[in-house]
């Protein structure tokens, strides 16, 4: 599958139908379903309906938007007009939007085409991509490993080529996470610069849509299409994109100033992981960038005080799954409402999201409220403070996206804590809402993918999309590959 824009720039010239795009994108998708599940819904006849309508309008002489006939895939918690999405739960398992999130409607006026519903960890919960009602996903660098999660579907999607582009969400390192799994790029702007309308909520002062792709040219085009503010979201800002203006050929990050935060770049990373990190320092400062040493005191609190808000939060969303409008109804023979709705949330419901329902119904309780939520919301603050203390000194800020590369299947599935500790880098950046990116960092010496991550302060995410231009325009190798078996 080649790149967005080179596709889009071919079906405006007319050398390849939008119809042959699309085609070729579900064969693979069928393909790459039956290795790697990373589908709930292809949406064929859709797809193929729309991708006819575009090429009528090109026979009839209109200009298609910049995203003209790519194939896009969608994380299946986010809302598609006419196609099932079921955020990855049997509880949804028949639901079908009226209308379609901010995000999709945008990208679909920008020209491009939903081939694909992905897989995720059922609402998002998850960092392995092992907790779908729907199976368990699989790595295309190497199926015995987790592709991760929750995104890990719209990961495989562009890893596998079978799309150059695909949305994910990210709470907690969702989007950022599986695309370090997975050699990709992937990104999450400022808390409100993508509008969150339509994405079905986990943890809503957390949730961001956010982009995997493999060239900072397609996320520059994905995020001007997508970005800006949505009256439907009341925590959409109003910042207008000008992503695409920062990329160019230049070569220089000359003057950049960029801190290691060394809170999270020591021994606690594997070493394949520390490899890579370094790789990244050495080709920053090779295009002129300072590199030093940054501190965020209070990083090493941030898994702690997220696994706090975030089940809080959801214990708060998810109540609306109680069988009465949402989700199926089971013991409908029994007496009383309670006892449906009880029974109903038990049996729609898998391990994980009952977890993490019961911890934040716990912290949000009466005689705990203080003792945990409130405690957790004053860390986060903490966390702040440290992060415009560290730029001040610094333009970005650079961690490891994940602390090990992709593990084994099932290797974490009897143990939370230890899956929930593979957060500790990516969760800061929603618990301050700053801009991140994860960018491939070489492949590591057990043959796995890395990724290592920058944050930018508030609203400085086109900064993000320059720097890894950059990067991407010196790499002596291509930069984010398609996995080998799928080249």
């Amino acid at each position: 599958m080649k790149l967005a824009h080179q596709i889009a720039e071919e079906v405006r010239a007319r050398h390849v139908s939008v119809e042959e795009t699309v085609r070729e994108s579900l064969e693979r998708a069928e393909r790459v379903q039956a290795d790697l599940n990373a589908f709930i819904t292809i949406p064929h006849d859709a797809a193929l309906a729309r991708a006819r309508a575009l090429d009528e309008s090109l026979a009839a002489g209109e200009t298609l938007g910049p995203l003209a006939g790519v194939p896009i895939a969608v994380k299946d918690n986010i809302c598609t007009a006419g196609i099932r999405t079921t955020a990855g739960s049997k509880s949804l398992d028949t639901f079908v939007p009226p209308y379609s999130a901010t995000v999709v409607a945008r990208l679909e006026a920008a020209g491009a085409v939903v081939v694909a519903k992905t897989n995720l960890d059922e609402f998002g919960m998850g960092g392995s991509g092992e907790n779908s009602a729907y199976g368990f996903m699989r790595n295309p660098w190497d199926r015995s490993k987790v592709p991760g999660g929750s995104s890990g579907g719209s990961a495989i999607a562009v890893s596998a080529g079978v799309v150059p582009l695909a949305l994910g969400t990210d709470t907690g390192g969702s989007v950022r996470q599986p695309a370090a799994y997975t050699g990709l790029i992937g990104f999450k702007p400022t808390y409100g610069r993508l509008s969150r309308y339509g994405v079905v909520a986990f943890a809503s002062s957390l949730d961001q849509v956010g982009v995997l792709c493999r060239s900072s040219h397609d996320l520059a085009l994905a995020l001007d299409a997508a970005s800006g503010h949505d009256p439907y979201d009341a925590t959409s800002l109003d910042a207008p994109p000008a992503f695409g203006a920062g990329l160019n050929s230049s070569t220089s990050l000359e003057g950049l100033r960029v801190g290691v935060v060394q809170e999270l770049s020591g021994e606690v990373n594997s070493e394949e992981v520390r490899a890579a990190l370094g790789r990244m320092v050495g080709r920053l400062e090779s295009l002129g960038a300072e590199v030093g040493e940054a501190s965020l005191p209070n990083a090493p609190h941030g898994v702690a005080a997220y696994y706090l808000v975030a089940p809080a939060e959801a214990s708060a969303n998810l109540a609306r799954f109680d069988a009465m409008i949402y989700s199926e109804r089971h013991g409908e023979n029994r007496s009383g409402q309670a006892e449906v709705m009880m029974r109903s949330r038990g049996a729609s419901f898998g391990p994980e999201v009952r977890r993490r329902i019961l911890m934040g119904t716990y912290a949000l309780s009466a005689g705990y409220y203080d003792a945990y939520y409130g405690k957790a919301l004053k860390v986060r603050q903490l966390i702040a403070a440290d992060f415009i203390e560290a730029f001040r000194d610094f333009d970005l800020l650079m961690t490891p996206t994940a602390p090990s590369t992709a593990y084994p299947l099932g290797k974490k599935s009897d143990d939370p804590l230890a899956m929930y500790l593979d957060d500790m880098d990516a969760v800061l950046a929603n618990l301050v809402g700053v801009g991140a990116i994860s960018l491939p960092a070489g492949i590591a010496a057990n043959g796995l993918p890395c990724g290592v991550q920058l944050f930018a302060p508030t609203l400085q995410d086109e900064r993000l999309v320059e720097v890894a231009a950059q990067l991407e325009h010196t790499s002596d190798d291509t930069f984010s590959p398609i996995a080998p078996d799928y080249a």
